[in-house]
């Protein structure tokens, strides 16, 4: 697929702006009692415009770091993981919330739980904008889902094609022209 068309909004900027502070709220809720940061580790690149969304609604104490890991070239999995930058901050005993854009596969998020608890956090959370069940080939819990999508290529608002698209501030299904 060396070109894309952009056939519809899938998602909204509206309609994700009001999942986001809903998402936020739940993990508010879910944190508020607890005496340590909660540890928010964002997926680089595609989870950082939700990211950053979601941390101005948090009102809970938090720590951040990024990791960056992928699966994918161009649309499709490589059935490989790789971490191409690890987190930087001690997560040991932590509650940690680790906030992806889309969970497709699985493969990803489920090797990035396994990769964290490595680090013997008290606990894993995940937060996916996105949850595309259709695709999904490796179990993965997913305790924050914002939007479950068929399953299609889908770009924007950190979501990307060869590094384009990603500034777009809905999410659109895109096909191959």
């Amino acid at each position: 697929m060396d070109e894309i068309e952009l056939e519809r909004p899938l998602i909204t900027q509206e309609a994700i702006q009001s999942k986001v502070r809903e998402l936020a709220h739940q993990i508010n809720q879910d944190f508020e009692n607890r005496e340590r940061p909660l540890s928010v580790i964002v997926v680089l690149k595609g989870a950082c415009f939700f990211a950053i969304d979601l941390l101005k609604h948090l009102t809970v104490h938090t720590h951040l770091d990024f990791l960056q890991a992928s699966s994918y070239a161009g649309t499709g999995s490589t059935g490989e993981v790789r971490l191409h930058s690890d987190i930087h901050m001690p997560i040991a005993g932590t509650d940690v919330l680790l906030v992806e854009d889309i969970v497709d596969t699985g493969l990803t998020a489920s090797w990035l739980r396994r990769h964290l608890a490595s680090h013997n956090p008290a606990s894993v959370s995940l937060c996916a904008l996105l949850d595309k069940p259709g695709s999904r080939k490796f179990r993965v819990k997913i305790e924050y889902v914002g939007f479950t999508i068929p399953n299609a290529f889908v770009l924007g608002y950190g979501l990307d094609y060869n590094e384009g698209y990603r500034n777009l501030p809905a999410i659109y299904v895109a096909r191959p022209v």
